[in-house]
């Protein structure tokens, strides 16, 4: 599949704004924790990646019902669904320059991951989190992801690449008082 950049301006994908708040100081400080023991950008994306897959549960997964969005909050909760998750990993690599978008799958939900772009190329990043059957890992080398769309039960990978989170998908969060009511509200279809 070729991943199609929403806009060709490559600083879009570096941009904070109130979802992606990389200028927060526990942003910065989660940042900064993670390079330091990073040899190169690529590590560090790896470290931030693993951070966000293994230190932040899915709050779907451990059964907390509270609803996260922006990531400096899914940082300091530690929780979020994937959606979540992915806005933290974007603000943690964006924080170190690393351009970084936001992409989406269809399955009886969206689902939400990251890509990030390395050696001129984009490669999605899942950071849902792991657990029997899920196994996403960080690859620039061919697609580790949580999961596989099967095209006969109408799943498919959404090819365009936001510089922001879908408006479906934050509208869903934002307006979510907990997990619960979230489930009934997420996006079938982008």
């Amino acid at each position: 599949m070729e991943l199609i950049q929403e806009t060709s301006d490559l600083s879009a994908y570096l941009a904070a704004d109130e979802v992606v708040d990389h200028h927060h100081p526990l942003v910065r400080e989660t940042a900064a924790r993670l390079a330091e023991g990073a040899a190169d950008s690529y590590a560090y994306a790896r470290s931030a990646f693993e951070y966000v897959r293994d230190a932040i549960p899915h709050s779907h997964d451990s059964g907390d019902l509270r609803v996260t969005w922006r990531a400096s909050d899914v940082l300091e909760r530690r929780t979020g669904i994937c959606y979540a998750k992915a806005h933290a990993l974007a603000a943690l690599l964006r924080a170190e320059d690393i351009p970084t978008a936001f992409c989406y799958q269809k399955f009886d939900e969206v689902h939400g991951l990251v890509a990030v772009r390395f050696r001129g190329a984009w490669h999605r990043q899942d950071p849902r989190g792991n657990k029997p059957g899920v196994d996403a890992q960080f690859s620039l080398d061919g697609e580790r992801l949580a999961f596989a769309p099967d095209p006969k039960s109408n799943e498919l990978d959404y090819p365009v690449l936001y510089a922001e989170p879908h408006p479906a998908v934050l509208s869903a969060l934002k307006a979510a008082p907990d997990r619960l009511s979230l489930w009934r509200t997420l996006p079938t279809a982008l």
